[in-house]
């Protein structure tokens, strides 16, 4: 789990009330000893959509992009796009799967693509609701955003 000044850390979480429902999603930036907190909320989403903002926002909220950068989420999906070839074989058919299916989420994986490129990322999972502090504090932000969101929408 250690934090390096040779790398950016993130950590991330995405969490849904429901799925569809209402979502937030969190990152926990961390470098040279700078910690930065994200959140946000979406009232009409999904779980896995969450997962991919919280990243999302996260390269967007990086303010170097030289520095080797590892990425640790709880979310399989997440991660084995990059790690597992998912997205290059989605890429290559087209944005589909299998039996020419679309790939669900297509404009979050292309924005995320865009924002990785050119960028030394190493992906990383963690077991979500277990013993890393900074993954349970992840889902807590998200969690919380939720709940904000949902209190201003009643307002």
């Amino acid at each position: 789990m250690g934090v390096s000044d040779k790398e950016i850390v993130i950590y991330t979480d995405g969490a849904c009330s429901g799925n569809p429902g209402p979502g937030g999603w969190a990152a926990i930036l961390l470098w040279n000893g700078h910690e930065k907190e994200i959140s946000g909320y979406e009232p009409d989403t999904t779980n896995n959509r969450m997962e991919l903002r919280a990243v999302i926002e996260a390269l967007k909220a990086l303010k170097k992009k030289n520095i080797p950068i590892r990425i640790v989420t709880d979310s399989q999906y997440v991660k084995n796009a990059f790690t597992e070839g998912w997205l290059d074989k989605w890429v290559r058919k087209g944005w589909t799967r299998g039996k020419k299916e679309p790939v669900k989420n297509k404009e979050l994986w292309q924005e995320l693509l865009r924002l990785t490129e050119g960028l030394n990322v190493r992906w990383s999972w963690t077991k979500g609701h277990s013993t890393n502090p900074y993954n349970n504090r992840c889902d807590h932000k998200a969690r919380m955003a939720i709940e904000r969101g949902m209190l201003e929408k009643r307002k």
